[in-house]
């Protein structure tokens, strides 16, 4: 997508209906931590989370989201949009899921993400866990391609002047 708001990104959607779709970017990682981000976090327990470019809209609300999966029973649990509480509650537990703050996020009006999926400007994929928690930046977005077909590794490796390869 040539947008530069979403040019290269991974977008985790967490619901889509006939509403509209809302989800966040999990691969612009802002280079600090929610204690840096916010004055309101600096002392508190979620101070060391790492924060996110979302999206694009409303970038200076943050929402926080946590995930884990249980690779022998094939589950992943997403915990999207949740309270200060239920994130602290989240990092006591012995499940260690991995939580993420996001300031901003990706949301689409009715029909609009299903127009844009019709005109192939998105490419679907399921979520993969382990590449969540082990990749970040453009590697994300280049490996989820590389693994969806050998075509798209091609086109995710290739430079964006191809005069320069």
């Amino acid at each position: 997508m040539m947008d530069p708001n979403f040019r290269r990104t991974v977008i985790l959607l967490s619901a889509h209906n006939e509403e509209g779709a809302l989800g966040v970017v999990v691969n612009r990682p802002m280079g600090c931590q929610l204690g840096d981000f916010s004055e309101e976090f600096a002392d508190g327990a979620l101070a060391d989370i790492p924060v996110y470019d979302g999206g694009p809209v409303n970038g200076k609300q943050i929402m926080l989201s946590a995930w884990q999966s249980e690779s022998m029973m094939g589950v992943f649990r997403l915990y999207f949009g949740i309270d200060l509480d239920t994130a602290s509650g989240l990092m006591a537990s012995p499940e260690d899921p991995t939580i993420r703050a996001f300031a901003g996020y990706a949301g689409w009006g009715e029909g609009q993400l299903e127009g844009e999926l019709a005109q192939n400007a998105w490419i679907v994929s399921p979520v993969s866990p382990e590449m969540l928690d082990r990749l970040e930046g453009v590697n994300m977005w280049r490996t989820i391609l590389g693994e969806i077909s050998p075509e798209l590794r091609f086109l995710a490796d290739a430079p964006d002047d191809p005069s320069r390869n």
